[in-house]
């Protein structure tokens, strides 16, 4: 049978006994080496379905050293594969069998001595082959996958079968195994033996003083992850001089990532251990000459704060942040200031105000004023929240003026961060003593030439009136709002339409009525057609916050004059729009009002206002019926004029509709308005005669039946 799986050296599946429901499996077994890298791909996503038909067996003696023996591919293959065989453990066999998929694969009986050699030959099992490529989102997926594997190991298995695959790793000549070792130390540790214990230990010393630089910084990367596994005298006397290496490594990548590290350690250590072994060190990567490293100090200041406690925080933490504030590098300020917030907030509430106001407002003062507008940005989007800590008599007296300063900074993005976060000084004081500085820094953001900052401001509007009041915005704010209607940027004006309706949600419909309806009615006159759209665009919007009566009275009348625009695109979205608001309206408006226009429409010169019209007619024909003329269950086409509403058919009896249709093939929908009018031509009730298509004759293109495309069946139904 395993020789019945076509051409390639894979297992076979499709036996010689004709199984024809083990096909497709023998094709995806073929596709496994397939010129193609996109079948390859898709065949590796469904190894478990080849798995499952194979069975454990199979699985373990072919399909396993048959991927072994094709592991050099594509890089998105090899991601594939290393994620597919995290969860092979199951379909292996289990547990038991887990180690399968570590040691060369259909050998799984062999000595060691045998398997030392195979493990030397081009038979190494797939996942310890993936760890070992160049790519490193492939050595990355196949470490996760391993670390996954090792937790279905029992503690004997994972001593006889995954730490010697470590140990190999490890010591492998290339740098891509020795890297992708270092994340595999902390999963097979904690269930170790004593004796495997120290050997570990001395195999990841090894790593953290590998000559390989990209050695080192994974060995870094994963020390505080190794930290927390091992036992506490072990972390002293061996993680802490490690990390002190590292930290003072000559490649500043390697030093960064070890400050990572101090963050774990310093969680394990009592207070007096953390200020002999780890302070010393922290204090050296604040002031170290590398502004990455430094950056990552910043960084990760918070969690450094709530790791070393608040005694070495106001001794030690409090005067390096000083240090990190008033930095000459305009990446580790703006790293600092995102952290402003965070540290004043994990501060000891006894002492917290004079801590600020004495050691850390003076510092923030000058970055309010920084030359970097990163710095001052990253400022502005935390200080707000100060107000909150420090209470009403501080903000107003010390914190109002820095804010006030920067709603009139030169950068756009600071004076948004600062309007963005009112709402936390509102709670404190009040929206009344910053309305006199507040509304300039809104008018000049509002007529920004990035439209973009337009656009955030607009998202901010609906925040801001409801804590100005309909009154102050009103008299302030209004025309700004009608002003956006008209901007150049259709996103602007899309973004003003939505916040118009977010308004009247929140103001109620009286105010809209009195306020912004007729503003926005106004505009169905002006000359550009861009700004009679934004008409219909606004209605569209509000028939449905303002409900029907004012829809019906207000809204509708313009809308119905709107169709005999001149501009085609006017036209069409009028059509839209009585879509739109059909269903708002009641049964005497669509028949008197809507019925007449749509039909109009429906004979437009213009073949986009034909579409869209008759998009219209079919939603408010199912309107019509729902309300007045309930359709029965029947399937029986009613005789021709007994259906009340066939006014709203698009085309006049005996038209030919066949010059229409190649016309609207440049539509999304061209396929099903290529069958609409097919259907019209047999309904009897819409009161047309059957009409021959005729042939295409406008686009000069041969007439192309769709006979081949239907089976005779549905050409029958149509």
């Amino acid at each position: 049978m395993a020789d019945a799986a076509g051409p390639g050296t894979g297992p076979g599946v499709a036996g010689g006994d004709g199984d024809d429901s083990l096909y497709p499996i023998a094709v995806l077994i073929d596709e496994l080496r397939n010129e193609d890298v996109q079948l390859r791909l898709n065949s590796i996503k469904k190894l478990s379905t080849i798995a499952l038909a194979l069975g454990v067996e199979r699985t373990r003696t072919e399909l396993l050293p048959f991927l072994t023996d094709t592991i050099y591919d594509e890089d998105e293959v090899l991601l594939a594969l290393a994620e597919q065989l995290g969860s092979f453990t199951g379909l292996v066999g289990g547990p038991d069998f887990a180690h399968c998929l570590l040691t060369p694969s259909g050998n799984c009986h062999l000595g060691q001595e045998t398997l030392a050699v195979l493990q030397k030959s081009c038979l190494q099992p797939p996942l310890e082959s993936l760890a070992t490529v160049e790519e490193t989102v492939v050595r990355d997926k196949a470490v996760e996958s391993l670390r996954q594997i090792s937790q279905e190991h029992t503690p004997v298995a994972l001593e006889a079968h995954f730490v010697p695959l470590v140990k190999r790793l490890a010591s492998g000549d290339w740098f891509t195994s020795r890297t992708s070792a270092c994340g595999l130390f902390s999963v097979c540790y904690p269930r170790a033996s004593n004796a495997v214990k120290a050997e570990i230990r001395q195999y990841f010393r090894s790593l953290c003083s590998d000559d390989t630089p990209m050695v080192r910084r994974a060995a870094a990367s994963k020390l505080g992850e190794f930290a927390k596994v091992l036992e506490l005298d072990s972390v002293k006397s061996e993680i802490v001089p490690l990390f002190t290496n590292l930290a003072s490594d000559e490649q500043d990548s390697v030093r960064l990532l070890a400050v990572e590290a101090c963050v774990s350690i310093a969680q394990l250590l009592s207070q007096d251990d953390l200020e002999v072994l780890v302070m010393p060190t922290l204090r050296q990567a604040v002031e170290d000459k590398s502004w990455r490293v430094r950056y990552m100090v910043a960084d990760k200041f918070s969690e450094l704060q709530k790791a070393v406690g608040p005694k070495i925080t106001l001794n030690d933490l409090i005067p390096a942040f000083q240090n990190l504030l008033k930095d000459c590098e305009a990446e580790v300020r703006a790293a600092a200031a995102h952290k402003v917030k965070e540290l004043c907030e994990n501060l000891p509430i006894e002492g917290r105000e004079t801590v600020i106001m004495n050691q850390i407002l003076p510092y923030i003062k000058e970055l309010v004023s920084d030359t970097n507008q990163h710095v001052k940005s990253a400022l502005a989007s935390v200080i707000m929240g100060l107000s909150t800590i420090l209470g009403k008599e501080n903000t107003v007296e010390h914190l109002l003026p820095l804010f006030l300063a920067q709603l009139k900074d030169e950068c756009p993005e600071v004076r948004l961060n600062i309007i963005s976060n009112l709402d936390c000084v509102n709670e404190v004081i009040g929206i009344c003593q910053l309305s006199q500085s507040l509304l300039p820094a809104i008018v000049e953001l509002a007529e920004d030439a990035k439209w973009r900052v337009r656009l955030a401001i607009i998202e901010y509007m609906p925040l801001l009136a409801g804590q100005l009041g309909v009154e102050f915005f009103d008299e302030k704010l209004n025309s700004l709002c009608m002003a956006w209607l008209v901007d150049h940027v259709y996103a602007i004006r899309e973004a003003a339409t939505n916040n118009l309706m977010k308004l009247v949600q929140k103001f109620g419909i009286e105010w809209a009525q009195n306020t912004i309806v007729p503003k926005v009615l106004i505009m169905a006159n002006d000359p550009n057609y861009l700004h009679r759209m934004t008409t219909l665009f606004c209605i569209n919007a509000l028939s449905e916050a303002c409900g029907q009566e004012i829809t019906t009275k207000q809204m509708l009348p313009i809308v119905l004059k709107m169709a005999g625009d001149q501009v085609a695109n006017v036209r069409f979205n009028v059509a839209k729009s009585l879509q739109k608001i059909g269903p708002i309206l009641d049964t005497d408006a669509l028949q008197e009002e809507v019925k007449p226009v749509l039909q109009k429409l429906g004979q437009d010169e213009d073949m986009d206002v034909k579409y869209f019209a008759q998009e219209a007619i079919s939603v408010v024909a199912q309107r019509l019926r729902k309300l007045d003329f309930p359709v029965k269950d029947s399937g029986e086409p009613s005789a021709p004029g007994a259906d009340k509403n066939h006014f709203l058919r698009p085309r006049e009896p005996r038209e030919d509709t066949g010059k229409f249709l190649p016309s609207m093939s440049r539509h999304k929908d061209s396929d099903r308005l290529g069958w609409l009018p097919r259907r019209q031509e047999r309904q009897p009730g819409l009161g047309v005669q059957p009409q021959p298509r005729s042939a295409p004759h406008s686009t000069g293109m041969p007439h192309r039946s769709l006979g081949p495309m239907l089976s005779n069946g549905t050409e029958r139904c149509l």
